[in-house]
């Protein structure tokens, strides 16, 4: 265990920063999923529009790297695009 402050306080921050990360990522996991069980087409291009949102989001926070981001939103607008 930590015996320094600074240590300390930096476990206490990467912890935080770990659970805050890990809700961005079940959000975008929830939006994903529920755009790729979408039947209409104008349903899921508004759905579209915002998961890449999102996506874009993380991906400039450095929650995912850029490239997962791409593929992800490859991925999705593929299979609105397939609607």
């Amino acid at each position: 265990m930590a015996q320094h402050k600074s240590a300390i306080k930096r476990i206490k921050t990467s912890e935080e920063d770990r659970l805050i990360n890990r809700s961005y990522k079940k959000r975008m996991k929830r939006y994903m999923k529920a755009l790729l069980s979408e039947d209409n087409k104008e349903n899921a291009e508004k759905q579209l529009k915002e998961t890449i949102s999102l996506i874009d989001r993380l991906s400039i926070k450095s929650i995912i790297h850029k490239n997962n981001a791409a593929h992800k939103k490859s991925r999705i607008t593929r299979y609105v695009n397939s609607l």
